[in-house]
């Protein structure tokens, strides 16, 4: 084979460049077929009939609620802006456009395929709530407000649909706008790398400012609909301060479908990754997406699937479960201390959010293209550029969440306390640029770490396997110590705010925290902006190199794909970060639910207890054992993959010379189907072990006399399982991000670049992190809150 086809510079000799449309039939969901099936006009009035019912329950609700509609319909209206923007790009040539259309189908179809599976598992799963709930105890504020088992039940029910839906809805929307704004960006890179930039950062920005006003809207609907509908704070009615726990199923729901949608596609995505490297890359030494490789496509689907439908169901899950856990440590803090309007501290999360919305849209409109589009090369650093976003995002974030504290946060009882809480979200702010830089240190190959990790490719696979291991070991450390720090300086802070229950005790430490987290969020937006870039530019590179363009363009595409991956690295990093946090206070929401139908106290779990220990066992043994079934599905997926590449470049020879067409069709169906089959046994793992635990050892301690054994082994369990996951999940991101960079860096001519064997031990290298950073990495963290909110929803099955 000469040097051109090595490098992958051939062409199709006398055919045209068309690609094969995989598309059966339309794979748009059915609510958006009938919203698009409506007449205009008619769709317009019901949409106003719509916000018209929103801000009248809000009016009727709270002012601060108003407020919060407002700012998210007008967010949206920015994000309706962004997309005429992005879809106003043209597309480029015919073969670029062509390459898109089959990875939108191929995307697409897969979305509709694995959300219909995750719809009827979440049915059964409503079904098995509303079964429990009416049949579980009450808790004294629900006897006296006159709330039945029935209506608990259907509230609880209703919200765990509500938030599996709207859970579904933001991962079709991250995965609708990147299938978009890939080509978009691939036919910038033509003209300006500035200019490419700008396209995929705006349809990130899209893509993040519906998922979080979502998010935030959704919380505040169901919060004004609950308050009008049982008619809250009424004589002989329920009171504000425990309204927030009927939302606890909205943070399930999302939890749920977020954790299958993870695991899905980051099998889909990674299995088609590694099947595409092994032998394209290490076999064939053909460059990464040529268009020789039968798995092309079907890694380019995997990166919409996997890192845009699933990070935006994920990161939707974030706000949503920290919101609600923040909102029932507001409430139970102003119940403690008599506060006489305690809507403030309750709604106070929403309204953070809320200006997470407009700070972030200043930031994603700071990045401007070149006035100069004839410029190819870029001239500044992407990272820097996006930093710059970042840093002008935090600056407006301290200022708004100082106005929201004082504005929220200020009570009479203790008239300094909301400068305390503001301490605590500047806490949380900077604990959040601290996982960014530390995630980006280890993960970007301008640091020394990756740089080390390529190096040691020179001596072969087994050294660059070593090093990624120890790189992965090692960074931990730091991002364990800022959380330690963060969550103990925001308690003092809360503790030390002069709020006092009626014995005098501080009460305000658990708030801080939570504040702290809020703080740490504040910026959601932005960062998910930076996430769903990295795909899109992947994506764009892959679609740059498979429509053969210049080597110039693909230069711009390869720089913005390897400031993608840092982005990606770093922003799970960020996402470890808030998990913990929001853990920690859906931990505290756990014990104080406990209580409150156990009718007893519940502040402190003895392990020294052995069935508690026992309980913290299983939780750790459940984050390895998730983690390996989720790391085998994309290993044995990868092999049929690899299998199916083997047998096409053997039965038709002629692919290698550009003679005949690779099938893509057919490992896309082969990945499909088997990423749909894998993601059963790790998510029933994740969902049915902490009420088979609980329950178990609840009968245990019936016979044996024990009080709230089973919620206290849940609770040990909830507690080892959340530690444990924290430093899985740092391990395996910034192992699998680095590994992935330091591949990058050698490809760029450094160490014999590509081709080289140096190359070939980092491609081995990578093909080990891609399930480590992309699909077990991010199912932990979404693991950790969905346990912590299902112990939260089954908590009466444990007493």
């Amino acid at each position: 084979m000469d040097d051109d086809m090595e490098n992958g510079k051939g062409t199709y000799q006398e055919r045209p460049r068309t690609f094969p449309n995989m598309r059966s039939k339309s794979h748009t969901p059915l609510i958006f077929r009938i919203f698009m099936g409506i007449n205009t006009r008619v769709l317009l009035v019901l949409l106003l009939l719509v916000f018209g019912a929103v801000f009248y329950t809000g009016a009727s609700t709270s002012p601060i609620i108003v407020f919060v509609f407002s700012i998210c319909v007008i967010s949206f209206f920015f994000s309706v802006y962004l997309t005429k923007w992005v879809l106003a790009k043209d597309e480029g040539p015919p073969e670029m456009a062509q390459i898109s259309e089959a990875i939108r189908d191929g995307a697409e179809g897969f979305f509709k395929t694995q959300y219909g599976t995750i719809s009827k598992m979440a049915i059964v799963l409503a079904l098995v709530i509303l079964s429990i709930y009416l049949f579980r105890r009450t808790t004294p504020q629900q006897e006296s407000s006159g709330l039945t088992r029935s209506t608990s039940a259907y509230i609880t029910v209703a919200a765990f649909l509500l938030g599996a839906l709207c859970s579904g809805i933001a991962g079709y929307i991250g995965m609708w706008v990147s299938v978009r704004a890939n080509v978009r960006v691939s036919s910038a890179a033509r003209r300006s790398a500035r200019e490419a930039l700008q396209i995929a950062v705006r349809a990130g920005g899209l893509s993040a400012i519906v998922v979080v006003g979502m998010a935030v809207i959704g919380v505040a609907i169901l919060y004004a609909t609950f308050y009008v509908f049982l008619e809250v704070d009424s004589p002989d009615s329920m009171k504000v301060t425990d309204l927030p726990l009927l939302l606890v199923g909205y943070g399930f729901g999302a939890s749920f479908v977020a954790l299958f949608a993870q695991l899905g596609g980051g099998i889909y995505t990674k299995a088609a990754d590694v099947g595409a490297d092994l032998v394209g890359k290490v076999e064939q030494g053909i460059p990464e997406d040529d268009p020789r490789n039968p798995a092309v496509i079907a890694d380019l689907v995997g990166d919409n699937v996997g890192d845009c439908a699933a990070r935006g169901a994920d990161l939707f899950e974030s706000i949503a479960a920290e919101i609600i856990s923040a909102m029932i440590l507001g409430g139970t803090m102003a119940q403690r201390c008599k506060i006489e309007d305690p809507s403030g501290f309750i709604l106070f999360p929403l309204v953070v959010h809320s200006f997470d919305l407009v700070v972030s849209s200043i930031g994603i409109l700071s990045i401007r293209g070149t006035r100069d589009p004839g410029l190819i090369i870029p001239i500044e650093d992407p990272m820097a550029i996006l930093q710059k976003g970042y840093s002008i995002t935090i600056v407006f974030a301290i200022l708004t969440f100082g106005v929201s504290t004082r504005w929220l946060l200020y009570t009479e009882q203790a008239p300094s306390a909301w400068l305390n809480f503001a301490l605590c979200g500047l806490v949380g702010i900077m604990t959040a640029y601290a996982f960014v830089w530390i995630s980006k240190y280890y993960t970007d190959y301008k640091h020394e770490p990756v740089r080390v990790l390529a190096l040691s490719s020179a001596t072969g696979h087994g050294t660059n396997i070593i090093a990624g291991v120890s790189l992965g070991l090692e960074s931990t450390a730091l991002p364990v110590l800022v959380i330690s720090i963060a969550i103990l300086t925001a308690f003092w802070l809360g503790h030390t705010s002069g709020l006092v229950d009626e014995t005098g005790n501080p009460t305000g430490g658990l708030f801080g925290t939570a504040v702290a987290t809020m703080g740490m969020l504040s910026t959601a937006a932005y960062v998910l902006t930076m996430d769903m870039f990295g795909p899109i530019a992947d994506n764009a590179g892959g679609i740059v190199e498979m429509s053969q363009q210049p080597e110039s363009v693909r230069e711009v595409t390869d720089v913005l794909d390897a400031v993608g991956n840092t982005t990606k690295a770093t922003t799970k990093g960020f996402a470890i970060g808030s998990a913990a946090l929001a853990s920690f206070l859906l931990f505290s929401a756990y014990m104080d639910e406990v209580a409150s139908f156990a009718h007893v106290p519940f502040k402190e779990v003895d392990i020294a207890i052995p069935e508690v220990f026992v309980g913290g066992l299983l939780g750790s043994m459940l984050i390895f054992l998730f983690s390996a079934w989720a790391c085998s599905a994309v290993g044995r997926t990868a092999q049929e993959v690899v299998n199916e590449v083997r047998r096409q470049f053997i039965e038709r020879p002629g692919i290698m010379d550009y003679k005949e067409k690779p099938d893509y069709s057919r490992c896309v169906a082969i990945v499909a189907s088997a990423s749909l089959r894998e993601m059963i046994k790790p998510g029933a793992l994740a969902t049915i072990s902490p009420v088979v635990i609980g329950f178990i050892f609840r009968l245990l301690g019936h016979y044996t006399g024990q009080q709230l054994l089973g919620a206290k082994v849940v609770a040990s369990m909830l507690m080892f399982a959340t530690v444990t996951g924290i430093l899985m999940a740092l391990f395996l991101n910034t192992a699998g991000g680095a590994w992935d960079n330091a591949k990058k860096y050698i490809e760029t001519g450094a160490l014999g670049g590509k081709g080289s064997d140096c190359h070939k031990a980092a491609v081995t290298g990578d093909t080990v992190g891609d399930p480590f950073k992309d699909t077990a990495g991010p199912s932990i963290h979404v693991l950790i809150k969905m346990l912590a909110t299902i112990t939260l929803v089954m908590a009466p099955i444990f007493l």
